[in-house]
């Protein structure tokens, strides 16, 4: 059953690829920019996205946001992707949408084709198992990029050194991961531009307490990286200097495990989040038994028992029914 979630899940990513690849492929290239407005590099496992639009705040304008979504769909299926990190150019992470796109001029439609590309998914069913509820969602939701984060496969860091706004925010708070630099700060400022940050305050309100989630959006007031950690916004805060050898650290310790267990834990716990204590622990204990079923999961207890390393297959093959 794990297997069968695992395989038929990324086959859908890779049907989203070509389907995505025709209107994104063109816009991952600006008009008025000689450079890519995202940068895909991949080594040993770790694929590093980088923001390139520092001129413009790496402001998530549409094409931005698409060029971004394909760099993480494009061969997500592979065996030799485990980990995915999205850093930036420039001393702006992300300054939030781009607000040109956001006048009138621009029109309705328009506006509702940007946010739904930021962050857009059709309402769940209540399904009786958790891995047939999982592939139901891949096939029903429309993959947008913040969205996206939490579901695909594989654990998604953001490596911060600088200022994240908006939908800025947004990013991070929808990574698995952030590591950020002691510079670095984070806001919500759209209340003060007339554009109450509705769309972030999905994601950083499921990452900080409530209260301060409110105190964000109501003033738009940054916060610092420390006050960030210290409300679970992003997960270690380190000097500028050791920013990149910390989240590469992360990285290489994520490409060291399974990659199906990681992709099965992963969907797991988005999923127990968003229910109550009695119905998580049946989902996670169900998944537990699904994950014993994976070779791979017989391997590492193996391993385990006789004292030496686990030689991971990264397949999704059943050792047992």
């Amino acid at each position: 059953m794990a297997a069968s979630f695992l395989s038929r899940g990324v086959g859908l990513f890779r049907l989203s690829r070509k389907t995505t690849a025709l209107l994104s492929g063109s816009r991952c290239f600006s008009q008025t920019e000689p450079e890519p407005l995202t940068v895909k590099q991949q080594q040993d496992g770790i694929r590093r996205i980088i923001l390139n639009n520092p001129r413009k705040r790496n402001a998530l304008s549409l094409s931005m946001l698409e060029s971004l979504r394909e760099n993480i769909v494009t061969d997500l299926n592979s065996d030799d992707l485990r980990v995915i990190i999205i850093s930036a150019r420039g001393p702006v992470f992300s300054s939030g949408h781009d607000l040109k796109e956001l006048t009138s001029a621009q029109g309705r439609d328009y506006h509702t084709k940007v946010f739904h590309t930021c962050a857009e998914t059709k309402e769940l069913q209540t399904l009786h198992n958790l891995l047939k509820l999982l592939v139901q969602d891949l096939t029903t939701r429309v993959k947008k990029v913040m969205t996206l984060i939490q579901d695909v496969p594989v654990p998604v860091i953001a490596m911060v050194n600088g200022v994240a706004t908006a939908a800025g925010c947004q990013l991070v708070a929808s990574c698995d991961v952030a590591v950020v630099t002691e510079k670095s700060t984070f806001a919500t400022p759209g209340v003060n531009v007339g554009l109450f940050c509705s769309t972030p305050a999905v994601a950083i309100g499921r990452a900080v307490p409530r209260k301060v989630a409110m105190e964000m959006l109501f003033t738009g007031t940054p916060i610092s990286a420390h006050d960030a950690l210290l409300h679970g916004l992003v997960s270690k805060v380190v000097p500028e200097e050791r920013l990149e050898e910390e989240t590469l650290s992360i990285a290489k310790r994520v490409c060291q495990a399974s990659r199906p267990v990681v992709a099965l834990g992963k969907a797991t716990f988005q999923r127990q989040m968003a229910q109550g204590r009695d119905a998580a622990y049946a989902t996670a204990s169900k998944v537990m038994v699904d994950n014993l079923a994976l070779t791979d999961g017989q391997e590492g207890i193996r391993a385990f028992i006789e004292k030496r390393k686990p030689v991971w297959s990264h397949k999704v093959e059943k050792a047992h029914d």
